[in-house]
Formats: structure tokens, C-alpha cells, sequence
């Protein structure tokens, strides 16, 4: 369909507005216009070092991974090879030439360098098995903020089944730690205020930002970590936050409320989409935007978000402590 990453950056220009107004649409889109980067990278790999030495997967992390993108969005991705860890040096260059192709595409490089061109996140099935349970046992910050970023994550392009059988080896792990789960959530612990004692919004001031607020980390980070948590619990692959609302519903029904507020949450950033110029922007709103039903309708959803992630964590740390 295309030939070059900047075709594919101009058909991502003139489509990305039309679909905009519709989460499904928008995180379909984007998931197309990645794929066809990806094949690009893949044949100008394989014309220059040969066809893949073994089978592999590229997954998608983060918002990506979650299928909760908005109009802009950075890279967050990997690739599972299945055989020797001297393969490394080919799927590192098809990491590193996808990198590429997104960044001409429109996709800006992830800042915490969470791609597959970085050799972490670019591995053989045995060293990412290994590598988990390293993360799992040390417990620390950063090593629990690895395996939640890995845990969000399903298959662009590849064999399917290499993430399945690391994700089951994940549970596998957990059950054998069962105070993790606790240990999970409460890495997720801060969460910035959205709003105040008195009922205000509160946004961020200083550093360019003017009357702003975070809705990714106010309003999102609540419900997506809540359901990351209970999903690791119950053994669900699924990555999307809502794939994940609705197979745990089953087993948590009181769940089936908050899906509703987090597909209003949802609605309600692409309402306000336009606001955002750029990458650096899309998660900021302008609370001179809202109209005084806008801002109540916020405050609920911020409120609901963070009354699920206590409820979570309490039960998460009773069940803990039997």
C-alpha cells in the first residue's frame, strides 16, 4: 500500500482528523498506520541482512498497548525473538529501523527509551523470562514500573503466542509471590490530585503551563492501574483497559459501573482534543475551555476514578494480609 515512512506520514495527516471524534476509530487507525510502518522497516531490513533468523513478535506497550491513544501519541514497543541470543544484533536493527519509521511518521520517541532499538526491551523468549522474574523479585520502584509498562502490551506484528507464553509465565510468577499484587498497587500510590478539599479543580501551574490540567494522571492513571492490578490477579492477557473492565466484570461486578465512567472519561478527552498542538500537550486540558457543566462532569469522573483505585487496593491488601 505504501513504499515510504513519509507516504505513510502523509496519508496519517490527511486521514487522523476524520476519525478523531470516535476512541474505537482513532486507536484502529493508529493501529494501522503503525503496522504499515513496521511491514516498511521489516522489508528494508530483510534487503539488507536477509529474512528474519526466527520467529518473533513486535508488541506495542503503553497507551498503545491499551489501545487508549489520542490524537498524538509517542512510541512504546518491543520484539520477542524465539531462539539463540546471538539473533539479538538482527531484531535489534529492525527495532532501531521502526524507531525510525515512526519518528518520520509522526510517533515521537519514547523519552524513558521503552522501544525495541533499546536492548531491554529487545530480547529471546528465555532472557525476557529471565528478566521478568528479576523485576518480580527485586521489588523494586523501577523494576515493578518495568513489569507493569511490559504487562500492557499485545502483539502488532508477529507470532502471537511468544507474549502469551511470557505473560503466563508472569502469572505463574505471581502466584508463587502472592504479596506482589499489594506490592503492584501500591507502586501506582501517586496520583495527582484532580481535585481539591473544597470541591476545585486543580491545575498545574509553572513550567509553561497556565491553568492546565493532567488528564492522564489525574483522571486516567487511577482506572487504568486499578484494572492492570485485578487483571494480573485473574490471569487476563488482554491489555486494553477495557478489554480488562470487561472480562473481570465476571469476577468483580461491582466493576460494571465504573467501565461506564471510564468510556465517559474517554469521550471526554476527545471532546477536547483540538486543544492539544502537540505530544507535549495531548494529556493537558484547559480548564478556560470548560463550561461549568464540563468542569462537574470532570471532577465526577476524577472522583470515581480514584474511589475505584482505593477500593482495589484495599481488597488487594486484605487479601494480602489472609
Amino acid at each position: 500500500m505504501f513504499n515510504t515512512y513519509e507516504e505513510i506520514k502523509q496519508w496519517r495527516e490527511e486521514t487522523l482528523d476524520s476519525v478523531a471524534d470516535d476512541h474505537h476509530q482513532l486507536n484502529a487507525f493508529h493501529d494501522q498506520v503503525m503496522y504499515q510502518t513496521v511491514r516498511i522497516a521489516m522489508d528494508h531490513i530483510e534487503s539488507e541482512q536477509g529474512k528474519p533468523p526466527a520467529p518473533f513478535a513486535f508488541f506495542l506497550m503503553g497507551s498503545a498497548g491499551r489501545c487508549e491513544q489520542s490524537v498524538w501519541s509517542d512510541q512504546d514497543h518491543g520484539i520477542i525473538f524465539n531462539g539463540s541470543t546471538d539473533f539479538q544484533e538482527y531484531f535489534l536493527n529492525l527495532g532501531t529501523e521502526i524507531s525510525y519509521g515512526m519518528g518520520v511518521v509522526g510517533y515521537e520517541k519514547c523519552e524513558g527509551n521503552v522501544m525495541a532499538s533499546n536492548a531491554l526491551w529487545c530480547q529471546s523468549m528465555g532472557s525476557f523470562e529471565k528478566l521478568i522474574e528479576e523485576w518480580l523479585l527485586e521489588e523494586s520502584w523501577q523494576s515493578l514500573r518495568n513489569f507493569s509498562i511490559f504487562i500492557d502490551s499485545r502483539v502488532l506484528v508477529g507470532d502471537e503466542n511468544l507474549l502469551m507464553q511470557l505473560k503466563n509465565a508472569s502469572f505463574s510468577m505471581l502466584e508463587d509471590h502472592p504479596h506482589l499484587y499489594s506490592r503492584l498497587i501500591d507502586n501506582f500510590e501517586f496520583i495527582k490530585k484532580g481535585v481539591g478539599v473544597f470541591g476545585q479543580l486543580l491545575p498545574e501551574h509553572g513550567q509553561g503551563l497556565d491553568g492546565e490540567i493532567h488528564l492522564k494522571q489525574t483522571a486516567y492513571f487511577p482506572y487504568v492501574n486499578a484494572l492492570r492490578v485485578l487483571a494480573l490477579k485473574k490471569g487476563v492477557c488482554a491489555a486494553p483497559t477495557l478489554d480488562r473492565f470487561e472480562i473481570l466484570t465476571y469476577n468483580y461486578p461491582f466493576l460494571e459501573a465504573y467501565e461506564k465512567n471510564f468510556r465517559e472519561l474517554l469521550d471526554f478527552r476527545l471532546k477536547f482534543r483540538k486543544s492539544a498542538t502537540s505530544y507535549e500537550k495531548v494529556h493537558l486540558l484547559p480548564l478556560k475551555v470548560l463550561s461549568k457543566q464540563d468542569k462537574q462532569k470532570l471532577k465526577f469522573l476524577i472522583r470515581r476514578g480514584q474511589k475505584l483505585f482505593s477500593k482495589c487496593k484495599s481488597m488487594l491488601h486484605e487479601e494480602d494480609a489472609l
